[in-house]
């Protein structure tokens, strides 16, 4: 209102136009994304570029590449991991305090639509100047977010027809200290928290984040078994048929962890990510143009199930926080931790992985896990917000 009265005072406006400017509601708009806004996303679809289509020079000119990202949803996730790394920040400067050495934390967010396979969002880093290693496509152990390719493999039991051997949701196990034996070698898994519970149902085995009948269900369906499963779901060749994997003890990216997924948000159907939309040469035509590609993986039954025990995790489990942190809507998903913090989830309309962990991979008993959770909500609050992703 200052510059219009002055403009006016100034006769650079009429009486009339200063009037009307001064009655019109000011509005904000948001700023337009550019390439440094997403550092991370724009190195991986040039590296895509390069592999794909060697005989073409996109860096010239005359192509437009035109991309997945959604731009509002970029601004949403940038946002959320400032705020949760802040928070995980202020808890390491504590330590420090005490005399602890502690390296900076990383972070990692990609969020797609599962239907698609379209990467919405995509933070590959807390610092693309700090560094740039895209911790999206950057291997760690998977911890506990691989248990439900576990109990998705026990669910095909109940598909056999032979109900003495079907694993449910009802189905009991008994958590207490065990020692499995593979190849001749000892394996004795301990919970997170060093507790037992005693007889559980699979539900809740699930729903906390229990490692004993998690490894003991993985042996009773056979490690190959559920190991064919998640190569199924598109993780990598180097998982191995061992106790151990049944908790996640073997590297996948989060881009990874991010196709696997859409499996249980796409009634049982995966979906490969992908990050371009189209290209368009100098005169126009289109050279390239994206098609989904999908593959059955689970029956819908079984997948129905394993949805149904994952929004146990939101309500009851290991992600009910997510419900103080003000996300509320329906989602399915699961924590995890190895020395790393993990959570992957989604709602109908989003699905979303956020990794948070240190470069060097030691651990530094932060409790990581309940690091990932925080941003994972605080993003998916915000995302549904936007009207494509509203429930």
């Amino acid at each position: 209102d200052i510059v219009l009265r002055l403009m006016h005072e100034n006769n650079y406006i009429t009486e009339g136009e200063y009037r009307r400017a001064v009655a019109t509601p000011l509005v904000t708009v948001k700023q337009s994304m550019e390439s440094t806004d997403a550092p991370y996303f724009v190195d991986l679809v040039n590296d895509r570029l390069t592999d794909r289509f060697q005989d073409r020079d996109f860096q010239g000119t005359g192509y437009r590449v035109y991309t997945t990202l959604d731009l509002e949803l970029q601004h949403d996730a940038a946002e959320a991991v400032a705020a949760g790394m802040k928070e995980i920040e202020a808890v390491i400067e504590k330590r420090r305090k005490k005399g602890a050495k502690i390296g900076d934390p990383q972070c990692a967010l990609i969020a797609l639509d599962p239907h698609t396979g379209e990467v919405k969002a995509f933070i590959g880093g807390k610092n693309y100047g700090t560094s740039q290693l895209n911790h999206v496509a950057a291997r760690r152990p998977s911890g506990s977010v691989f248990k439900p390719f576990v109990y998705a493999a026990a669910w095909n039991t109940g598909l056999t027809g032979t109900s003495s051997t079907a694993i449910t949701p009802s189905s009991v196990f008994i958590d207490e200290a065990r020692t499995f034996y593979y190849d001749g070698r000892p394996y004795e898994p301990g919970n997170y928290h060093s507790a037992w519970r005693g007889p559980v149902t699979v539900r809740q085995a699930l729903a906390h984040s229990m490692n004993i009948p998690t490894v003991e269900i993985a042996e009773m369906v056979g490690y190959k078994n559920v190991v064919d499963l998640a190569r199924r779901a598109g993780l990598n060749a180097d998982i191995k048929a061992t106790p151990a994997m049944a908790l996640g003890a073997y590297d996948v990216t989060p881009f990874e962890i991010a196709g696997a997924y859409t499996v249980f948000a796409n009634n049982g159907i995966f979906v490969k990510p992908q990050m371009i939309s189209f290209i368009r040469d100098k005169s126009g035509q289109i050279v390239y143009e994206y098609k989904v590609e999908q593959k059955p993986v689970l029956d819908p039954r079984v997948n129905y199930l394993m949805v149904n025990l994952m929004q146990e995790v939101m309500q009851s489990g290991t992600g009910a926080r997510a419900r103080q942190y003000g996300f509320t809507l329906p989602s399915a998903g699961k924590t995890g931790s190895s020395h790393d913090g993990w959570f992957a989830g989604f709602t109908s309309k989003l699905l979303c992985v956020v990794w948070v962990g240190f470069d060097d991979y030691k651990d530094r008993k932060l409790n990581l896990s309940r690091s990932a959770l925080p941003i994972f909500a605080e993003f998916m609050k915000r995302s549904h917000k936007h009207r494509p992703y509203r429930p």
